[in-house]
């Protein structure tokens, strides 16, 4: 790509420009990203740039603009014209126990739709989508352009890391952001979760925008204020755009980390899995069945998504998913069958630990945030970009909110390895479980509010 005409401006003056609080011109805009690019501005200038982002924010028409110039900074895919109308992803702001797109992304093609899921490594308490997915033996999140093309041809879904080229500018300011504590920006949020996935052509997007103790935002409003500035640019950018607001406090599914969440997916994907992740994936799936028109109403749409994951059409399509991405077709074949051992496939940890309730009561609470944190500290998930995670590390809930339980009762099992559960932590966790009188369970419906587009 050739060198456009730039601004006159420099890029000391765009910083100050946006640190007085004034709007930067799409002009300006694609000068400052396409520096990012070819590394013309230095990475103090970026982290100030980011800087005064964060703090004066910017009106939809700078973070539109923002976001379509990252968008253009690399490959953007294109597909075969019958497919039109058929490409769909979601994206969510992320959970503990967070396993949705194992399940919603097969259940979709199912539905007949194609799904290039492409997915972050993340830093996520408890490894993200592609750690999950990693271990299954020979599963392989590293596939070109081509590759994915054949697989969403063959099968209809895949799940894949992000490829070099895609969105390289998001790949310096992501790592930067961090460094510089703005992460929290409405705009550099925007602008990092839809020109990735603005990139992959998309028909529609659907965003799981999440709030509670567990999520990035504690409370409703200001998940709202970000699941609308999705919405927005998204859709300006020709993409149905639709959000769901989700509460996250108690981890979703009884399950949390890499190998045990695997295995809480084949058993969705089966049609025994627990209401909630249900509730997630049939809401999600419908918003975007109605969104293509493939479903005539977002209540129809939930009814056709919940059919796959009765009649094993989903289940079918996870296997063809693994076969096309590197696994062999018999483990594919064996944790697929209705009965697997999960364990002679996928690795157990070497120790499992269960906690007891040191009291009697109705469960009121369970906070995945506590439980999140531990699994972090033996090595479910990564401090750094780049550190290898535990797959088998992992929690087992054994009890569920509202159900009432006796004084001594397991009700978590920890399975961990080095580093070994200490006293401290298992401390931590016993404060995770709230229990108390029924009358005071204040259960919430898990789907707060939707944003249609």
């Amino acid at each position: 790509m050739a060198h456009h005409e730039q601004s006159t401006a420099t890029f000391p003056e765009l910083i100050r420009k946006k640190r007085n609080g004034e709007r930067l011109s799409a002009g300006e805009i694609r000068d400052f990203v396409q520096g990012v690019k070819y590394e013309t501005i230095q990475e103090s200038q970026i982290g100030a740039m980011m800087m005064a982002i964060w703090q004066q924010g910017m009106v939809a028409e700078e973070t539109l603009a923002l976001t379509k110039e990252m968008m253009m900074s690399g490959e953007v895919m294109s597909w075969p014209a019958e497919w039109k109308g058929l490409v769909v992803d979601k994206h969510s702001t992320g959970g503990v126990g967070d396993k949705i797109s194992l399940v919603l992304a097969p259940a979709l093609a199912a539905c007949g739709c194609k799904v290039p899921m492409i997915s972050g490594r993340g830093l996520e308490h408890t490894g993200g989508t592609l750690d999950k997915l990693e271990s299954i033996p020979g599963f392989n999140v590293y596939q070109s352009v081509q590759q994915l093309q054949r697989i969403l041809e063959e099968v209809g879904c895949c799940i894949v890391g992000q490829t070099d080229n895609l969105v390289p500018a998001d790949k310096v300011m992501y790592a930067l952001r961090d460094a510089t504590s703005t992460v929290d920006s409405l705009p550099l949020i925007t602008g990092s979760i839809i020109s990735k996935k603005g990139a992959e052509s998309l028909s529609a997007l659907v965003l799981d925008v999440k709030f509670g103790n567990a999520a990035l935002y504690k409370d409703l409003g200001s998940a709202k204020s970000l699941a609308q500035s999705l919405v927005t640019v998204g859709n300006s950018l020709g993409i149905r755009t639709g959000a769901v607001l989700s509460r996250m406090n108690c981890p979703i599914g009884r399950c949390v980390g890499n190998a045990l969440e695997v295995m809480e997916s084949l058993e969705c994907l089966k049609g025994r899995g627990p209401d909630d992740i249900l509730e997630l994936v049939t809401s999600l799936g419908g918003m975007l069945l109605w969104m293509t028109g493939l479903a005539g109403s977002m209540e129809e749409g939930k009814k056709v998504i919940a059919r796959t994951l009765q009649n094993g059409s989903a289940l079918e399509k996870f296997q063809n998913m693994m076969i096309g991405q590197g696994v062999t077709s018999q483990i594919a074949a064996s944790l697929c069958s209705t009965y697997a051992d999960y364990y002679s496939i996928l690795r157990r940890a070497r120790y499992q630990s269960e906690l007891e309730t040191q009291g009697h009561g109705t469960v009121l609470d369970i906070d995945g945030m506590v439980i999140a944190t531990v699994l972090h500290r033996l090595g479910a998930g990564r401090s750094k970009a780049g550190d290898p995670v535990n797959h088998s590390v992992g929690a087992e809930l054994l009890v569920s909110l509202g159900q009432n339980v006796e004084k001594g009762q397991p009700w978590l099992r920890i399975h961990y390895e080095t580093p070994v559960l200490s006293a401290e932590q298992r401390l931590s966790l016993q404060g995770a479980l709230t229990l108390g009188p029924a009358d005071q369970l204040h259960t919430q419906p898990l789907v707060a509010e939707i944003i249609l587009p």
